[in-house]
């Protein structure tokens, strides 16, 4: 398993966030671990069922990009502490243009759920890796979160190269398999 401490864009002490992969086949075991001692977070509620929606991005979101190496196209998945997520497809950087995004039918999340700590998700990427004829050790990831808070948008990334917070930038998907 990887963990990785992430940064907010601005510096931002109140809220600290670790983020942890974990490979099992082809499934990653994906947790974040959100520490809130000011109780800053504006957490959604839970709904019922675990489902797709759209725009989660305008909430406490976590997210996961998978990146092909060598390749333009990606992979974005928002996972919400109200247990609901969507993946997106990407040709190339923020390529389509539309929004919402092209939703992507080729990753399966497996389950998506609120803990007391944060948030753990199960994602299956066996779909993808076989329509792109990929190994695990092909891909690299990005490990994100969007804070809605008190104090505004809170946005943390593994690093911020961009002058602006951008998690679509490949620069700051450090991990690889």
């Amino acid at each position: 398993m990887a963990s990785y401490e992430l940064q907010p864009f601005k510096r931002f002490d109140a809220i600290h966030l670790v983020a942890a992969i974990e490979e099992q086949g082809t499934t990653l075991n994906i947790g974040f671990w959100v520490r809130d001692p000011m109780q800053l977070i504006d957490w959604p509620e839970k709904k019922e069922t675990s489902n797709r929606e759209d725009f989660l991005w305008n909430a406490t979101c976590f997210e996961l990009f998978i990146g092909v190496k060598n390749e333009d196209l990606y992979r974005e998945i928002n996972l919400s502490p109200s247990e609901s997520w969507q993946s997106y497809q990407f040709e190339e950087y923020r390529y389509p243009e539309c929004i919402p995004p092209v939703t992507s039918e080729d990753i399966e999340v497996i389950e998506v759920k609120r803990t007391h700590y944060g948030l753990n998700a199960l994602i299956d990427l066996q779909q993808f890796l076989n329509i792109n004829k990929l190994q695990l050790n092909d891909i690299y990831i990005g490990l994100n979160a969007i804070f809605k808070t008190t104090q505004g948008m809170i946005y943390y990334a593994i690093q911020h190269s961009s002058p602006e917070p951008d998690f679509h930038n490949k620069r700051d998907w450090l991990h690889e398999f």
